[in-house]
């Protein structure tokens, strides 16, 4: 239950904003929902899948047939098909469609394979997973969430998939051993039980790190132990039950901080930026006149709506954190703003409560044209129900190519 991406609209193509616009609009007859539904799916696998780098056939054709509206609620049924995660209440988030087909992808799913899903959300990884394979098993620890999903994966007869109410961190093991585990949420460490009931030769992919700096790795399992695979940064939901008693590492949240907001940690993987996540189109770019250190980041886009951006989650308590002082150092090289009116470089903010529903976004910016190395700064205040945010940098949609450095944020107390 990944939530790299968000309710802002600003994050995706035109395009696909304008399906979802035309979803809602759209008259009521089944048959003409449907067809709106499906040419929304399309595109978003179009953009969000094959646009994003995945290749695999089977896949791709999997997350074309899998109606992700029927996965959410109601009235997030507009933005099924956006590129974004979504609450599905009980705290937890719908991974968004990229990340899921990245790790269904990742785990080579054959049709004699048996694959262990940890964190069933909503249903909707396991109903990809469903025509890729032999048979899913998938666990959900929020009891009324794994009942929702059973109840949904019945309803639109994914035979192939069994549910169980349980603590993820133990696995299955009166089915083990798995051909292949896939973790939708992210412990601190691999749970003991996952790597004993993954079979020999099989794969698991799994989220791994602390709270809000995680990094997705591909394990193999060979001789009885696991040789491991950086594939890039992200952000998922923790997991919770025994693993989160075992985390060492507790978020602060009445300290946020930017993580390597300098640029200068050392690219890991496939030279994805350190502490940041959901790439798209960022270079790193090594210069002795950076204004802080030797390194920033430069986004370049050619195409009016692509994505172009970073971003990283923290913890805060608006309760107690009342302003941020967010400051960057910008520059900038003929810069266009979209044809969305939310198609612009920015530095922003999101904010989320509890339950992980949108508190709003502010921002510094936005940026247009052609300017060299400045300092942006701002105060912006925190929504007292904050309980996380995501920080934002980018072109958003907008062409040109902009470039960040030293990107801080201070919490100020009520």
């Amino acid at each position: 239950m990944n939530y790299q991406l968000s309710n802002w609209t600003r994050l995706v193509s035109p395009s696909l904003v304008a399906v979802a616009l035309v979803i809602s609009l759209a008259m009521p007859a089944l048959a003409q929902t449907r067809a709106q539904f499906d040419l929304a799916r399309k595109r978003m696998v179009e953009e969000a899948v094959i646009g994003a780098g995945v290749t695999n056939r089977r896949v791709i054709d999997a997350m074309l047939m899998t109606p992700r509206h029927e996965f959410v609620e109601a009235r997030w049924r507009t933005k099924a098909y956006l590129d974004m995660s979504l609450p599905i209440g009980d705290h937890q988030t719908i991974s968004s469609p990229f990340i899921v087909s990245y790790m269904t992808e990742s785990i080579d799913p054959q049709p004699a394979d048996k694959v262990l899903e940890i964190g069933t959300g909503s249903g909707y990884q396991a109903a990809v997973l469903s025509p890729l394979v032999k048979e899913v098993y998938t666990i959900e620890i929020v009891e009324p969430l794994g009942q929702r999903a059973e109840r949904t994966l019945k309803r639109l007869s994914y035979a192939n998939v069994f549910t169980k109410i349980g603590d993820g961190f133990l696995g299955w093991p009166e089915h083990a051993p798995f051909d292949k585990i896939i973790v939708t949420c992210s412990p601190e460490k691999v749970p003991l039980p996952l790597v004993q009931q993954l079979k020999e030769g099989g794969l698991m992919v799994i989220p791994v790190g602390e709270r809000y700096q995680q990094t997705l790795y591909l394990l193999r399992k060979k001789d009885g132990k696991l040789e491991s695979e950086t594939l890039r940064p992200t952000l998922f939901v923790p997991m919770t039950g025994a693993a989160e008693d075992a985390r060492q590492v507790k978020p602060d949240p009445l300290n946020p901080q930017v993580i390597n907001g300098g640029f200068e940690e050392p690219a890991e993987g496939k030279q994805f930026v350190p502490g940041w996540y959901y790439e798209r189109q960022a270079t790193l770019t090594m210069d002795n006149l950076a204004p802080e250190g030797k390194h920033y980041v430069t986004f370049r886009n050619r195409e009016e709506g692509q994505p172009a951006h970073l971003m990283q989650g923290f913890p805060i308590d608006g309760r107690k954190i009342s302003e941020i002082d967010l400051s960057a150092m910008v520059k900038h090289d003929s810069v266009v703003h979209g044809r969305e009116r939310d198609e612009m470089p920015l530095v922003a903010i999101s904010f989320y409560d509890e339950s992980r529903a949108d508190m709003g976004t502010v921002w510094l910016g936005p940026f247009r044209g052609t300017a060299q190395w400045h300092q942006v700064s701002q105060r912006l205040r925190v929504p007292a129900q904050a309980r996380e945010g995501i920080l934002r940098i980018g072109l958003f949609g907008a062409t040109g190519e902009i470039s960040f450095d030293a990107v801080q944020m201070k919490a100020i107390s009520r």
